[in-house]
Parts: C-alpha cells; structure tokens; sequence
C-alpha cells in the first residue's frame, strides 16, 4: 500500500470514491460548502493506492475564521476521509490521517478544523472545546465541530468559519 501526495490526475477517482462513501447529498453538506470554490492543499492531501487502485484519500482545504471584531485568521479545514468500502478494515483512513498530520504539522497548517466524530478524531488531538459559538454557513452538530492546535493561539469565542472564496467575494476581489 502506497500513501503518496494527491495530484490533478485523482481528481476523478477522488470523486468517485467520494460519492460511493458520502452518497449523492455530499454536495450539500456544510463541509463541502466550506470548501466551494477552493482547491485542495497540495502535499498535504494524500491518496493511498494498491498498485493502479484508489482506495483511500484524505484532503484539506484554506478557510478562514472571521472574529466579530473584524480579525481574520486562517485555518485548515480536514476532509473528508474516505476508504473503499472493501478496505475499510485495513486501518487505512487512520494511516492517511496520521501521515497528513504529520506533513501538515511540518508545514505549519494549524489549526486544523474538521467536522466528524469526536471517538474517531480525538486520539489525533481534536476537540470541541473552543468551536462551541462558531457559525458555519450550514447546520453541524456542536460536538462534532472538532479543532486541533499544535502551538499555542488566541482563537476568538464567537466567530464564522468561511469559505475564503466566500471571504473574498464579499471584500470585491
């Protein structure tokens, strides 16, 4: 099994795994409208491949958190994960995860926010302690709106967590 950097050319089996893992209302889905309008990471977002097969991918994405006092900061948005369903067993969407973290930590992206379940992300260092008055542009269950901080920063208590084209559209740009 071969974890390696995603590219241009998985965008299609990406996709497809996507919608065979999340169904056809992915789309629609608060994480995914975080991530409208903005391409994946680099680097950061991996695949992992059994010679020619995807089966598994993970990526993250550039948003922002608007304080109410007008400060922006940047964050990383993680997700989704997704594994075939006929190698879900293998420990492979926790191998993608650990091996993101560990080039996103290298690289300086933090902190790093996803939507998902706390019993799955918490080992990795994800919590909900400071998300509980951020506004999303869709619904989300508070305790699954994670966050992982590897140095310590101030993080505003009530703020919007924006795509940056979204962002960026209402300052003109």
């Amino acid at each position: 099994m071969n974890i390696v950097p995603a590219t241009p050319a998985d965008t299609r089996e990406i996709d497809a795994l996507l919608d065979a893992a999340f169904g056809p209302g992915r789309h629609a889905r608060t994480a995914s409208l975080l991530r409208a309008g903005a391409e994946p990471i680099a680097g950061v977002s991996l695949v992992a491949c059994n010679g020619e097969r995807l089966l598994g991918s993970i990526q993250y994405w550039p948003i922002e958190l608007l304080a109410t006092d007008g400060d922006v900061m940047r964050l990383t948005l993680l997700g989704p994960v997704a594994v075939a369903a006929d190698a879900r067993t293998l420990g492979l969407g926790r191998r993608l995860l650990a091996a993101s973290l560990a080039i996103a930590d290298a690289r300086g992206l933090d902190p790093i926010l996803l939507i998902g379940d706390t019993s799955y992300y918490s080992p990795f260092g994800f919590d909900a302690g400071a998300t509980a008055d951020w506004q999303l542009p869709g619904p989300v269950d508070r305790h699954r709106l994670l966050l992982r901080q590897t140095r310590a920063m101030a993080l505003p208590v009530t703020a919007t967590v924006r795509a940056i084209s979204a962002l960026n559209s209402d300052a003109g740009e």
